[in-house]
């Protein structure tokens, strides 16, 4: 059984090519933490070419997802360890609510730094750019990837 390490580069297969993330963390109850990049490749890029676009650009999105699992059924395959890039590096605020099953809005929104969490009510729109807390799945995973989904596109 093979287990991820911090810093490792994800390989997603998607049904369009492949997408890559970086395990950046690990939280005791919601387990590892991957910066998502949304660029779906035609083919499988080199550990270099991957660690050059991760220090270039902002991961899409952030999410907590069972990483040995999905590694040890090769549902997702680590294709090396590279730096975590210094914005990368603290771990980073969540936004989390209820959604309102009437209005499939969430009308208290709160913010969670992986420690604490607080109520803010309505949010910003630089805070509906911060990821939404929660542990995907597989199928989740490469359905918002295909989508092109943000945190700030997010409809709730």
């Amino acid at each position: 059984m093979k287990r991820p390490k911090i810093g490792d580069i994800i390989e997603i297969p998607t049904r369009h090519g492949f997408a890559y993330a970086q395990f950046t963390h690990k939280h005791r109850m919601y387990g590892s933490l991957l910066r998502v990049y949304n660029t779906i490749y035609q083919t499988k890029l080199s550990l270099d070419v991957i660690q050059s676009a991760v220090n270039s650009r902002e991961p899409d999105f952030s999410t907590f997802f069972p990483l040995g699992a999905a590694v040890n059924r090769s549902i997702v395959s680590v294709v090396g360890n590279a730096p975590i890039p210094e914005k990368q590096k603290p771990f980073p605020l969540f936004r989390d609510g209820v959604v309102d099953q009437k209005t499939r809005k969430v009308e208290t929104w709160w913010l969670w730094d992986g420690e604490k969490e607080w109520p803010v009510g309505e949010i910003s729109d630089e805070q509906r750019r911060l990821p939404i807390r929660g542990v995907w799945n597989d199928t989740l995973l490469v359905e918002r990837i295909e989508s092109g989904w943000t945190p700030e596109t997010d409809q709730t």
